[in-house]
């Protein structure tokens, strides 16, 4: 197959089969029977920091597996101000309401460069209802992104804004090494937590300062956690 340039950089139909992440994702349990049922190209996509992978309210074509990197789902308040509801991770299922409705419920847009894997609907719904397997993986990660957006609704839009922050540092912990915390901008952090840009800086210094955590890189995004209890504020 010769690969179509497009502006998200199609590279041509995923290999599930030898997906390093496959036991983090969607198709984990899947056999060779299950996968001699996908027709339709799954495709691998990349995406640069800041670039859109679907915009709220337009029509749901697919869902995303996030093989690297991290997104951002952002929603418009009535206000017209912009909310970042959740932040995903690697082995995390994109836009999983295409499954219940015909439109997407947020933006998703890259926090960092991101990889993913664009599985078109009739895939999904066809092994779904010619896989139990999948079927429970999708039961089983439908109910790990409400308990996700539950957790972040409750953990980064209440309490103090020294609680918000360490919360948010604590939720962001890699899940391979939870002495690093990996961030990203004060402005996203800021609209994810309700805070202004300049109280979070001021939070992550202060930190910083009491040595709680440790920056590991020059533009403020990785920290090392020295003291798990220091961001156990009540």
């Amino acid at each position: 197959m010769i690969p179509i340039k497009t502006e998200s950089a199609w590279r041509g139909t995923s290999d599930c089969r030898q997906c390093g992440i496959r036991a983090m994702v969607l198709f984990a349990d899947l056999n060779e029977h299950d996968f001699g049922q996908i027709h339709a190209p799954i495709d691998d996509m990349e995406y640069a920091q800041g670039d859109a992978l679907y915009a709220e309210a337009t029509p749901a074509q697919g869902i995303f597996t996030l093989r690297s990197g991290m997104v951002k789902l952002v929603r418009s308040t009535v206000d017209g101000r912009q909310r970042i509801v959740r932040v995903l991770r690697a082995g995390d299922v994109i836009g999983l309401e295409a499954l219940a409705g015909a439109r997407y419920d947020s933006d998703a847009v890259a926090l960092t460069p991101v990889t993913v894997c664009r599985i078109p609907l009739n895939v999904i719904q066809k092994l779904a209802s010619g896989s139990p397997r999948l079927h429970t993986q999708l039961m089983h990660k439908w109910q790990r992104a409400l308990k996700d957006a539950d957790d972040w609704l409750a953990d980064m839009n209440f309490g103090t804004a020294r609680q918000r922050v360490t919360n948010l540092v604590l939720k962001m912990r890699s899940p391979i090494n939870p002495d690093v915390s990996v961030l990203f901008s004060r402005e996203d952090m800021g609209a994810m937590l309700d805070l202004k840009l300049e109280t979070v800086s001021r939070e992550i210094s202060s930190l910083v300062r009491d040595g709680v955590i440790k920056q590991l890189d020059k533009q403020g995004r990785i920290y090392r956690v020295n003291q798990p209890a220091g961001l156990s504020v009540h």
